[in-house]
């Protein structure tokens, strides 16, 4: 079976940091892009960051860039997202999701994706 197992959400203060992992099973990892994307109650899905090996590119919101970082380690199958500087708008349940290609990955169409970790930023 897939997996996309989020973790490392919880509250957080404003200004602080945590980082995020997400461990993948059931599919070759190096042959998919893998993303982060959050959801905010009452917003729209948003994209954060994307990764493909593969192809050699990591994208990153325009809005986020230079305050979240993903990395991959694929011996473990992972990817991790460091947030940094956080403020409370950033509070969402962050998920992750992974598809053969970044293009469609970053456009929001995957074809696996986990139930997410909720971040909680408080003012």
């Amino acid at each position: 079976d897939v997996q996309l197992q989020a973790s490392g959400g919880g509250l957080v203060q404003a200004g602080g940091s945590l980082r995020l992992s997400c461990a993948a099973s059931g599919f070759r990892f190096e042959d998919y892009a893998i993303g982060w994307f959050r959801q905010a109650p009452g917003k729209e899905r948003e994209e954060v960051s994307c990764t493909s090996k593969k192809e050699g590119v990591t994208y990153y919101s325009d809005a986020l860039k230079g305050r979240f970082t993903m990395s991959s380690d694929i011996d473990k199958s992972t990817v991790y997202l460091q947030m940094n500087s956080l403020k409370p708008e950033d509070t969402a349940v962050y998920f992750c999701a992974a598809d053969p290609w970044l293009g469609r990955l970053w456009g929001g169409v995957y074809d696996y994706r986990g139930q997410g970790t909720l971040v909680t930023v408080s003012s």
